[in-house]
This record gives C-alpha cells, sequence and structure tokens, in this order.
C-alpha cells in the first residue's frame, strides 16, 4: 500500500499543522511516512502547500510527482483547484467551500466549486459551518482533516490522539470543537467515499 497526498490552503489556514498531525497519526498506526517540503509563504494569506507519502514499505522521496496525489486536502477551495495538477487519474479531492478571498480579483467561487466537482471523485466540506456548530471557527481546518482521513489509511481514533496531544495547551473550548468538528468531517467524508468508490 502507498498512497501520496497533497495539502493546499493559505497562510493561517493551519496546512502545516494538519500536515504534521496526519503524519503523526499515520505512524501511531504503524505507517512509514515522509513529509516533503512546505511551499509558499508563510504569512496569512499567501499559499502554502505541503505533501505527504504514507506506505506499509519504506519510502525513498519525500516529494508527490505531479500526476500521482491520491489525495488533494484543500483548506481553500482556489487552492485545492490550483494543486489539481497533482492529482493521479483515480484520485480525490476533499476541499473546504468557503473561500479565503486574499486577492482583489477573486474568481466567483461557485466557478471554483463547479471546476471542483467536475472531477470524479471529488467532495465539498462546509467546513465553516460545522466549525461555527462545533464552537469555534478555528476548527475548520479539522473539520476538513476529519473528511480526508475517510480516503487515507488512518484511523479517526489515531489522528484524535494527536489533536489531544497537539491541544494540551489550546483553550479547552478550541480543543473540543476540533475533535467536534473532526468527526463531523469524517462522517461526510465517509459517505461521500462509500458513494463515488
Amino acid at each position: 500500500m502507498k498512497l501520496n497526498a497533497v495539502l493546499a490552503g493559505v497562510g493561517g489556514q493551519g496546512v502545516v499543522t494538519v500536515a504534521r498531525l496526519l503524519a503523526q497519526a499515520a505512524l501511531l498506526d504503524g505507517l512509514e511516512i515522509t513529509q516533503g517540503e512546505l511551499h509558499g509563504m508563510s504569512q496569512r494569506g499567501g499559499t502554502v502547500h505541503a505533501q505527504l507519502r504514507m506506505s506499509d514499505q519504506p519510502l525513498e522521496s519525500p516529494q508527490v510527482p505531479k500526476g500521482r496525489a491520491d489525495l488533494i486536502i484543500g483548506m481553500e477551495p482556489s487552492e485545492a483547484l490550483r494543486f489539481s495538477g497533482w492529482l493521479s487519474p483515480t484520485g480525490h479531492i476533499v476541499s473546504a467551500m468557503a473561500p479565503v478571498e486574499n486577492v482583489p480579483d477573486y474568481p466567483p467561487i461557485e466557478g471554483i466549486h463547479k471546476a471542483i466537482m467536475a472531477f470524479d471523485h471529488s467532495l465539498l466540506v462546509d467546513a465553516r459551518t460545522i466549525a461555527k456548530a462545533a464552537g469555534s471557527l478555528r476548527a475548520e481546518n479539522f473539520a476538513v482533516a476529519g473528511a480526508a482521513i475517510a480516503y487515507l489509511p488512518i484511523k479517526l481514533e489515531s489522528l484524535e490522539a494527536c489533536i489531544l496531544e497537539k491541544s494540551v495547551r489550546w483553550k479547552e473550548r478550541d480543543r473540543d470543537a476540533a475533535i467536534a468538528a473532526m468527526k463531523v468531517g469524517y462522517a461526510l467524508g465517509l459517505e461521500a467515499h462509500a458513494a463515488k468508490v
């Protein structure tokens, strides 16, 4: 088993945090993992992406070749679309719906959603609504991460354990919201994945 994932978003959305948590969860589940170099600007609003490779065998390269990603995880829809060139023909896109309109000429969001859904295997997650319901907008990225693990060889419990370890210094509200949003996202991901496989 080998799986390649690319995470895409903008600065401030927790792309790096989610990539590290997914990597830690994969290690907990006994997988070999490499985390590729992060690209882009780390300041708020700049493009950020990370690459993850998981396998039950040793991995040689941390880089996901273009056209070989099994999963694009988009914290921001236009960024998910920007990295769709990395997607394999049988790959999946899991992306947040809400845009981060960080440029004056941000394209109409309906067109971006339509372009994402044109891929055979795609899921748009209303992460903002899920996070609000969970009690903190900071949980948006965890709703997307939860949906994504339905497509990854990672157990929900492993990601939850990693979040709990990471969140020791967080406010209780943010920690609880992260876990709740992740679980709602996971249920959506399971349903969508089962329908499209």
